[in-house]
Parts: C-alpha cells; structure tokens; sequence
C-alpha cells in the first residue's frame, strides 16, 4: 500500500510539472451579432448580472423631455464642457443614462430605442453593465455601423427629422461631423442650448459641482513659471495672426497656471476657463472670491493663490504692472458674453479655439474672426521641460519601490495560502504609494483582475465582482500614482502558479511586441500610428488580437492620459493629432485579452529622444524610446525560445537599469523578488533555461517522498 501511495504521489508530481508543457486550447470566433447581449431580453427567474442598472425610468423621462424639446433623437455623450476624457462626477451624464461606468461612449436615445456606442477596451464590461434596453454597438467589430449611420436609418421614416444634442457638451469639430453626415439625408442636428436634457432628469442623487481648494505648483516641480509660459503661447498666437487664444481643456490650464486641484477624482484639474489676450488674462474659476485667498492645503506649496498669479485679492489687475490674472466667477453665460464682448472690440480680432472646444464656444465667434487649430499649449505640455523630465524619472523610480515591494508581499502571502482578493490587493497597494515622497494619490483606479475579470479591459474592481487571488489563474494589475513631480502608469500580468504553456506563449508574444515597440527609432515626424502595428505583430502572427490602443500619452502630474500624441491605429485619423516628438513620455501597451479567461498587459512608460543612427541620412534627426518604468518582467510566464537576441540583449539591459536604479532603494525580501526576476538571460535554448530549474523541483519532490 505504501509503494502504490508513493507511485501515485510520483505520478502526479510528474503530471503536475508536465502540464507546464503542455495544454491543449481551443479558441472560439467570436460573434459580431448587433443582438447579442448576454442575458437579454431577460428570463423570468433569471438573475440579470449584477453590475446592471435599470434605466427604464431614466430612459422614460428622457423621451418626455425629448418630446418637449421637439427632438426625435437625443445624443448623450462621455464629455464635459472641457471635453475632459474623465469629467467630473456631476457631469457623468452619459454613465447616469446608460449604465455604463467606463470612461468611453455615447449614447444615442430615440423613441424607442437606445444604443451605445464604445471601443474595444469596454465591450466586455458594457455587456455586464447596460441592461436590456440598450444595443451594445462595438466600435472596431465588421458590420457595426457608426453612430451616424444608425441614427439615418431609424429616422427613415420620421416626419420631423431633429437630432438634439447639448452645444456644451460637443466638440465643435464632431458637431460638424455629424452636421455633414445628416444634411445630406435631410436631418438637422438641433441645440438644446444650456438646457441639456439630462440635467433636467438628473435631480436624485447627482454628485456636488466640483469646488477644491486650489495650490499652486512650486517651480522646483514646474520648471517653468507660468508668466514664461504665457510669452511663449502669445509668440505663438503672433505666428497664427490670433488677438485672443481661448483655452478650454482642464489639463491646459492647470499646465499652462502652474495650478492643481482636485475637481476631478484622479486628475489634479481646476475646472476652469481662460482668456489669453495680447494684453490681458483672464481665467475663470469656480468660487473664485474664496479660493483666492485660502491658505494653501499641500505642505509644498507657500503663496496663496491671489500673490501666484500676481493679482489683487478680489481678482483683478488695479495698479499691477507686470504679468497679471483677472480672475472671474466660473459661468458658461458670462464666459459666451464676455467672448461676444471681445469679437465685437474689433472685427479683424482674430480668436484662436482648439479642435476640441465645444460647440457653444465656437459658434459664438462670428466666423470671419475664429480660427480653430491645434492647441499649442497641449503640444508645448507634452514636450516636458528638463525638470519635468527628472521628476517624472524620479517619480517613477519611486513608484517602482512602492510596486515591488507590495507584490513581494502578495505573492508571497497568495502561495501561502492567505486570502487575497482584487479588491484588497488594490487597497493594499494604495498604501505603499501613500508612503512614497511627494504622493498625493493614485493616478486612477487600480486595475485589479483575476482569471476572467483580467479580460475587461478596463475592469473596476469591485464588492460585487471581486474575486480570490490563487495560484491558479493569472492576475493583471494596472496601477499608477500623482506624484508632485509626476504621474505614473504601470501595468504587469502574474502568474502564482504554473502557468499553461498557452498563457506563457500569449505572455511572450505581448512581452515581444512590448520589447518591438521600445526598441523602434524613427525618423522625426511621423505619428504615433505609424508604427502601433510593430507592437501588435508577434500577435498577429499567430492571429490574435487586442482592441485598445498601443500608447497614450501621460502628464507631469497631470492626467495620466494626455494628448496630442498617442500610439494606436485603434482610432480613426485625429484632426488634433501630432506627430511624436522629443522629450514625450508615452504607455508601451500592448496585451492579449481571452473572454471568460484571463487577459495579459504589460504597460512601461518611455520617453522620446533623439538617438544616433550608424548612417544620417539627409540629416534626418531620428527618434527612439527611453524606459521609464523600472519593474521586472515575470520570467515563469516567458517562453525564452520564442524571443530573438535582440529582444533577449534588450531584456537584459532593461533588468540591469532594475537592479542599478531600484536594487539601492529596496531592502530584505523585495530585494531578493526583484534579483530573481532580473537574472541575465545566456541563452534561448528552452531546456537550458526553464527545463533544469522544474526538473529540479520535480526530482526534489519524489526523492522526498521515497525516503
């Protein structure tokens, strides 16, 4: 009995390591069905998932109004009235109507019908949140119409043919997309004006208007102070013939002021507007009166905000003779009055507004008068200055502590056998950034996901959907801090156990495209879509496929989304696109996501540089990337035979600036869990690398068992 008890315990030792081997999947096609939702229409007696919200009463209310309005169809979407990718909680308009918390979409209600349109990143999780009275349309899936396309079709047969929509709520530029769309077929888009419908639904339980205090940023994290800032953007307004430059976007101002709040959860934005002139300035602030005056609430900073900005305490300029902010109650009437005040000064006033200013502002300028280009002062933000450059290293080599030190922690505890879950692995995290110099919290909510869950996209973890960390499902975490002298974003996928040899080729080929991407140069000019595709090769080649972009750019305490430059041949062609340059910091992102499995990113953040080249041709400055984020790679999840020696000399590399940056600043375990990841690769021989170390483990274990 007690051999065949040793010979089955053999036998499964052998299994076991075998099966690190070997796995056989399957891969389903997918299906592209307008209808298919899962769970709808709903079941008597079956439990709809969860995370849905009934919006039957909202979606009831809504057409009440639009029958009032004189509108057939109602368009809903994600922005505010800076066009801010994460507005507010008040203005979370399109979130209260349909269900879905993601950050991407639009909405479209008609008489009788609603539908919502969002990317690739959102498709799992908008299943598991709209409810039955919504179509989920999947932007990148064949055979999904636009928006555009969908709203002629349901109004074939209407007799009034009006598309209403909020002119706040709109970038001028889609407004006029959606303008030229419908004229043909006889539809007008038509202006509620300030009266946006949902407002007039909304009035349980919305969120506060935002109102933080207000710090201004030292120059020892700006760099620059924001009177050298406001000459640089009027040289530009020169070269364009601009009298005025109106700046709309939230990061743009806080940037442009050397001003943080926190108006927005995550981003440390003022809700603002601002006027720059030839001779004046004008920036419009919520409780403007008050926040002048208040002492200053982060320990860093000493001015209170009326001596930052150089103005007298009630706002204005009486008596300054330098650089000098008229501040001004925050109103979107008085805003539009005092930008029709200023067009009428003079009618060869020229005033610049950005692609992306809603529709109410522009349509307020006499067309004679406006000119709409790209932001000069989102292009300038993105190019950081040289203190900018050192905080956002300094900021992520911290980062990097708080991150390893926090996963030594958890691996360690999950193979232990101690319960960890999505939501307390996030909490947990919070607190090792928290103790980090110069943190003033997360740069957003923490992508915790296990198995299944790792496969949304954009997962939120949650009460109602979290789920155990164990060693037999992989686990993706997408986390990041605001850090004074910059922001953070990083992501890594995990394994606790043994992974499939499916998991490691899927984490290998994302790790391939990952290292593909960092190691591209390029001549100056082009954009980041040019070469989104080298990222997604290695997966293409064995026909997989991810639906988010490749890169976003990422702020200096700023969002950790930032423009104009990105990397994804995931959106359509951008008006206010520009092309990547020196000294931009971008995500490196490439992933693979299983439905009902698991998903895998691994997200680094690089810098632009320029990088010498054996040959120069024609003088061409040539660009590359430079590594940001300084966490290991998980070695157990890497299939070595897979990469090149190129991509091995530069995994090497990479670990090497680990050890040399991080190792000084790490102590005890996290020290040793992050040389153990970071050990120089010799070779791409498979056995060589992986087989002795299990092979190890497997006669280790049976010689155990037979003494």
């Amino acid at each position: 009995m007690r051999t065949n008890i040793h010979t089955f315990f053999v036998i499964s030792i052998i299994l076991s390591c075998l099966s690190g081997f070997v796995d056989v999947h399957f891969i389903t096609k997918r299906d592209a069905r307008l209808d298919d939702r899962k769970d709808c229409p709903p079941v008597e007696g079956q439990p709809q998932p969860p995370t849905r919200v009934d919006t039957t009463a909202r979606l009831q209310a809504l057409r009440t109004e639009m029958l009032t309005a004189e509108v057939d169809v109602y368009i809903i979407p994600s922005e505010d009235a800076h066009q801010s990718e994460y507005p507010p909680s008040y203005d979370l308009r399109r979130t209260y109507i349909s269900g879905l918390s993601g950050s991407a979409g639009i909405a479209v209600v008609t008489a009788n019908k609603a539908a919502l349109w969002t990317d690739g990143r959102y498709h799992l999780q908008a299943d598991d949140e709209l409810d039955c009275n919504w179509i989920l349309m999947k932007d990148g899936v064949e055979g999904v119409p636009t928006m555009t396309e969908w709203i002629i079709e349901q109004m074939m047969n209407s007799t009034r043919k009006n598309v209403g929509a909020s002119p706040f709520l709109l970038s001028s530029s889609k407004w006029k997309t959606y303008e030229e769309a419908f004229t043909q077929e006889e539809i007008m888009m038509k202006s509620v004006g300030a009266n946006d419908l949902i407002d007039k639904i909304w009035t349980s339980g919305r969120p506060e208007k935002p109102n933080t205090p207000i710090n201004a940023l030292p120059l020892k994290f700006a760099g620059r102070s924001w009177q050298d800032k406001i000459v640089d953007l009027r040289s530009e307004m020169t070269k364009k013939h601009a009298g005025a430059f109106i700046v709309t976007s939230l990061d743009e101002t806080a940037w442009l002021f050397n001003i943080r709040a926190n108006d927005i959860l995550y981003n440390p934005f003022v809700v603002s507007y601002a006027i720059v002139e030839m001779n004046q300035i004008s920036l419009y602030l919520i409780g403007a009166s008050t926040k002048l005056s208040q002492v200053p609430t982060d320990e860093e900073t000493t001015e209170k905000l009326y001596q930052h900005l150089n103005t007298n305490q009630d706002g204005t300029c009486t008596g300054k003779t330098d650089l000098c902010v008229k501040v001004l109650e925050y109103n979107q009437s008085t805003l539009l009055a005092d930008i029709t005040t200023l067009a009428e000064t003079s009618q060869s006033l020229k005033i610049w507004v950005t692609i992306s200013c809603n529709q109410a502002i522009y349509e307020t300028i006499p067309q004679s008068q406006v000119i709409q280009a790209n932001s000069k002062v989102a292009l300038i933000k993105s190019m950081k200055n040289s203190v900018e450059r050192d905080g956002m290293q300094n900021s992520h080599i911290r980062d990097a502590v708080a991150l390893i030190n926090f996963m030594t922690k958890l691996e360690k505890e999950v193979k232990e056998g101690k319960k960890w879950t999505e939501v307390s692995a996030a909490a947990d995290l919070k607190t090792y950034r928290f103790d980090q110099e110069y943190n003033r919290g997360l740069s957003f909510n923490s992508i915790s996901g296990v198995g299944s869950n790792g496969a949304i996209i954009h997962y939120s973890p949650s009460n109602i959907t979290d789920k155990q960390i164990t060693t037999s499902e992989m686990y993706l975490l997408d986390s990041g801090g605001q850090y004074l002298d910059g922001t953070t974003d990083v992501t890594r996928t995990f394994h606790f156990g043994t992974p499939t040899e499916y998991e490691k080729e899927c984490y290998t080929r994302v790790l391939m495209g990952h290292i593909d991407l960092a190691l591209t140069k390029w001549p100056r000019g082009l954009y980041g879509r040019d070469f989104d595709a080298i990222a997604r090769k290695p997966l293409w080649d064995v026909g997989l496929v991810y639906r988010h972009g490749t890169g976003h750019g990422i702020g200096a305490y700023l969002s950790v989304h930032e423009g104009p430059g990105r990397i994804s041949i995931s959106h359509s062609v951008n008006p206010s696109d520009e092309p990547l340059d020196e000294h931009m910091f971008f995500s490196d992102e490439p992933g693979y996501y299983e439905a009902g499995k698991f998903g895998i990113r691994l997200e680094t953040i690089v810098m632009t540089e320029i990088v010498e080249t054996e040959y120069h041709f024609d003088g061409t400055t040539m660009l590359g990337f430079k590594s940001i984020t300084l966490v290991p790679y998980e070695p157990h999840l890497i299939n070595f035979s897979m990469l090149s020696q190129k991509q091995i000399d530069w995994l090497n590399a990479y670990h090497k600036r680990v050890e040399n940056e991080v190792g000084p600043k790490l102590s005890g375990e996290p020290l040793e869990w992050m040389k153990a990841r970071t050990q120089t690769i010799t070779t791409t021989s498979p056995a060589s690398i992986i087989l002795p170390s299990i092979l190890l483990i497997c006669i280790t274990s049976i010689l155990s068992l037979l003494k």
